[in-house]
């Protein structure tokens, strides 16, 4: 029986889709069995990441209508034996696909993956809320940065909101030097703004464009401190102790920033 997580962020462009797609490839390389999740209709990346984007030939869509089994839309990774990529359409918007139907689709793949990995819309409109509407967890991805963090701190109410009693945070893009000179929030302040527990923070490194850009996963870099911090969270959601990594010390602007969410 596998577990199903939605990866969600509130704001765009804080590293959501590549968390996801690092995560699935992570977990793949420690032996389980993961498929990942596209939500995003219209706006898909997950498979371009991947670097899969030319083995689509069905898609999410296709399925929550009936016209094939999932098991016909799966692109299997072809580094990645055990990983594989349900992708959405580009041709629809988000109402081409309910809660209802992501749950039915879920529950017909549960019993074949260790984990399923759904990668959200931003925002929290109705993409959002079919996203989360089959998951049994969620991970929020955000950045030490004000916008973000307000933004992370609405989908924290809103998963409270939909009952879910495990939210877990990944922090992205950390400049340990900014964080050293009280210039960025560190992971101790953070966990105090949203109240939820961190599971794991990625520095911010030019690796991952380059990666990103090739349609690779950069959890494959031996030498990448952030491909380390993907794989530690790996480790985590498999249930083992990682210790954090000391990435600065704590700043000094944090009561500014706790008023905002006053």
């Amino acid at each position: 029986m596998s577990e199903i997580i939605v990866i969600t962020s509130g704001k765009g462009g804080v590293g959501k889709t590549t968390t996801a797609a690092n995560l699935g490839a992570g977990l793949a390389s420690l032996g389980k069995k993961v498929a990942l999740i596209d939500t995003d209709t219209g706006l898909r990346n997950l498979d371009l990441i991947l670097g899969v984007e030319n083995f689509i030939c069905h898609t999410l869509i296709d399925v929550a209508a009936g016209k094939i089994p999932f098991e016909k839309a799966l692109i299997r990774h072809p580094q990645y034996k055990s990983l594989y990529l349900l992708p959405t359409s580009q041709k629809y918007d988000k109402s081409a696909l309910n809660g209802d139907d992501l749950i039915k689709i879920c529950d017909q793949m549960r019993n074949q993956f260790d984990f399923i990995i759904i990668d959200c819309p931003a925002g929290i409109e109705q993409g959002f809320k079919t996203a989360i509407a089959a998951a049994d967890s969620a991970i929020i991805v955000t950045m030490p940065e004000m916008a973000a963090l307000r933004d992370a701190d609405k989908v924290v109410g809103e998963l409270n909101r939909a009952e879910f009693t495990d939210i877990r945070l990944i922090i992205n893009r950390i400049r340990p030097d900014m964080v050293t000179r009280g210039d960025m929030l560190d992971i101790t302040d953070i966990k105090d703004i949203l109240g939820v527990t961190v599971i794991g923070q990625i520095p911010d490194e030019e690796t991952i464009i380059k990666y990103t850009n090739k349609g690779r996963p950069v959890i494959e870099d031996k030498n990448s401190l952030a491909a380390q911090a993907y794989r530690n969270i790996t480790h985590r959601l498999c249930g083992e102790t990682v210790p954090f990594p000391d990435l600065g010390c704590k700043p000094t602007f944090l009561g500014k920033l706790k008023n905002l969410f006053k």
